[in-house]
């Protein structure tokens, strides 16, 4: 419903749009769209940051990035109307506001109990064992280290905003099941190490920087890569990884 609602906000505002662009055309009515770009691009940011604060209550984000959004687009929405002087150059100021975050993190605003669903292609991952618990973890900065000697693989959920993660698979007890691992976040590098004989398949998308999958590279744009070892559709000890930053880098290696 929440996504309908947003979808009928912009096809109402097409509509309006077309209605004013027709009247200027015929004379009618005096109107620039210059004259009202500052104030559209306040209340995109606004309309941005309610639609993801929404989607935060089912984990789909945080809620850090939301509300800066909101309040963002609010203080450029008072400043273009005279009532404060905040321009958009004036970003810089609302740094505090990582404090804030950061404090309220600390007192458990982050720390809300959601369940996370992964989505398995029958296709290839019909040896799942879906029981597993997943290890959820949400957070707005921090660094991730599997690393130990013998540590447990588990079912993992991470959103972090800014942070890296390093996972060495060669040091870790890998159970005899397919095991899923999600990442995501908005900037950071991934570096994940992977031994030989343990077959993988891996979903990897950044925003903007790159991707290293054993021999296959992709940077720039919008990446993506999507790559199965070949025996991993019989294995019955495999892994399972979707990854997905906005900003940053992700790396595979087999060694």
């Amino acid at each position: 419903m929440k996504h309908r609602f947003f979808e009928n906000i912009f096809a109402l505002g097409m509509i309006l749009l077309g209605i004013i662009l027709v009247l200027t055309n015929i004379g009618t009515l005096n109107w620039s769209f210059g004259d009202w770009w500052h104030y559209l691009y306040p209340v995109f940011f606004i309309v941005l940051g309610i639609k993801w604060f929404f989607q935060a209550f089912k984990g789909f984000n945080g809620f850090g990035t939301p509300t800066f959004l909101i309040i963002f687009g609010s203080l450029l929405l008072l400043g273009q109307m005279g009532y404060i002087h905040f321009g958009f150059w004036d970003l810089y100021k609302l740094w505090p506001l990582i404090l804030i975050f950061i404090g309220l993190h600390f007192l458990g605003w982050s720390r809300k109990k959601r369940k996370f669903k992964f989505i398995y292609d029958s296709n290839h991952h019909d040896g799942c064992d879906h029981g597993s618990k997943i290890k959820d973890s949400k957070v707005i900065f921090g660094d991730y280290s599997y690393d130990q000697p013998n540590w447990k693989v588990e079912p993992i959920h991470i959103w972090n905003a800014v942070g890296d993660h390093t996972m060495d698979f060669t040091k870790a007890f890998i159970p005899d099941q397919e095991t899923p691992i999600i990442i995501h976040g908005l900037a950071g590098d991934i570096k994940i190490v992977i031994p030989e004989h343990v077959d993988f398949s891996v979903i990897a998308k950044v925003n903007a920087g790159n991707i290293v999958v054993l021999d296959t590279t992709s940077e720039g744009i919008n990446r993506s890569v999507s790559l199965e070892t070949p025996g991993y559709a019989s294995a019955t000890r495999k892994l399972t990884f979707d990854l997905r930053l906005k900003a940053g880098s992700i790396r595979i290696d087999r060694i």
